[in-house]
């Protein structure tokens, strides 16, 4: 993944009617599985002290940064791929009054100079994105404190060989999909310890069941629904046939 994967992911994946409808079932701000209830529910298992410092690898449209700074106080930078994203999420930012605890940039994880290091690094489904994981995870080691904490969720494969319904979705999306296990072993070797590499895929399938519910009750379209409904139907007999899987990934350095 490259600075230059930012107009391919606005012009295919987060285009500006896309993230419409995301935060329709998502909720406003947030373009990940389980929206603004499951992030209040991962947030809440952390601990935040004072001054807290967060980077947010992938920061959408500012959901979890704006959470983190408005709830626990936190001061958080977010970067992300997507122009679109980042820059509706920094205005946001200024609309929320944020703008002294969050600052949204655009800029690619892997090659980013930090300005400092962090107390947490969080991020939500994004690093199905970067190919090369050792060097990722090697990069968010080097931008924690020591005894730092990175907390991230991210779609993961089963062990089994592929379907070639499966491998043309993972080539369409240019995905990298590794397994749960296979993530674990990968972040223990670039120096974290307390690693917890947690298969949670029948969470992931009840999230989208009840977001699935909640379609008929969003203000998008027959059309918009109907579009979000083939999606989410597929992510779920993906993941039921278990070769899509959801990981919860939690390290310290």
């Amino acid at each position: 993944m490259t600075a230059t994967d930012g107009p391919p992911l606005d012009d295919h994946q987060y285009t500006v009617a896309g993230l419409k409808s995301y935060e329709a079932i998502y909720g406003r701000d947030f373009v990940s599985p389980g929206g603004r209830q499951t992030t209040k529910e991962i947030l809440a298992r952390l601990t935040w002290p004072e001054g807290h410092r967060v980077l947010d690898v992938g920061c959408g449209l500012g959901g979890a940064a704006f959470m983190m700074a408005s709830k626990h106080g936190a001061s958080v930078l977010g970067i992300d791929l997507s122009h679109n994203m980042v820059d509706e999420a920094t205005r946001r930012c200024g609309d929320y009054g944020l703008a002294d605890q969050v600052t949204m940039d655009h800029g690619d994880v892997l090659s980013y100079v930090f300005p400092h290091t962090f107390d947490l690094i969080h991020s939500r489904e994004v690093f199905l994105h970067i190919h090369d994981k050792a060097g990722l995870f090697s990069t968010l080691h080097g931008a924690l404190r020591d005894g730092g904490k990175l907390v991230f969720t991210d779609y993961c494969c089963g062990g089994e060989v592929p379907s070639e319904t499966f491998s043309a979705y993972v080539q369409e999306f240019g995905y990298d999909l590794r397994t749960v296990e296979e993530i674990g072993e990968l972040l223990s070797q670039a120096g974290f310890g307390q690693v917890q590499a947690v298969d949670q895929t029948q969470e992931f399938i009840d999230i989208h069941y009840r977001e699935l519910d909640a379609l008929a009750l969003t203000a998008l379209t027959p059309d918009e629904q109907a579009e979000l409904r083939v999606g989410w139907l597929a992510k779920i007999e993906r993941a039921e046939q278990g070769e899509q899987r959801w990981g919860w990934f939690e390290a310290l350095r």
